[in-house]
């Protein structure tokens, strides 16, 4: 669970590319200061393709030189896209309060996290929602594929 295995021959959503395409900034809910872990690596990689990170991180002050905030209530500016990475049975109270941070078009559940009533919550409020995919494995598909 939340790691992201190399990508498979398999074609990239157009949609995933798209939104991939018109964002700019993303906050990741559980952004680990530790760098060998996969919150990390796949942050590091997002913002290395000029995505602005903003680490969401119960502790620590600055996370891949981001400034680190404690949840994502404490937000007062545009994001584009959540990227989650916690347990599936702690996304929903994650999704409730994503939904209402200004902005945001895509809900992203990392690869191994899937969970209905998230689904429903983010479908409910209008905003694109991805579980069981790793942000930075759909990146490098649409990348590949020119749709970015």
């Amino acid at each position: 669970m939340q790691s992201c295995e190399l990508p498979s021959a398999q074609k990239a959503d157009k949609n995933i590319c798209k939104i991939l395409k018109n964002s700019k900034i993303i906050a990741v809910v559980g952004l680990s200061p530790k760098p060998h872990r996969a919150s990390n690596q796949v942050a590091k990689y997002m913002q290395e393709k000029g995505y602005k990170i903003i680490p969401i991180y119960p502790r620590e002050e600055e996370i891949l030189g981001e400034r680190v905030y404690r949840s994502l209530e404490t937000i007062d500016f545009e994001i584009d896209i959540v990227d989650i990475f916690r347990k599936s049975e702690d996304t929903p109270f994650i999704v409730e309060k994503a939904v209402k941070v200004p902005g945001v078009k895509c809900i992203f559940l990392q690869e191994g996290i899937k969970n209905e009533k998230s689904k429903e919550i983010a479908k409910k409020a209008g905003i694109f929602y991805v579980e069981d995919k790793c942000i930075m494995v759909e990146h490098i598909r649409c990348e590949k594929e020119g749709l970015l």
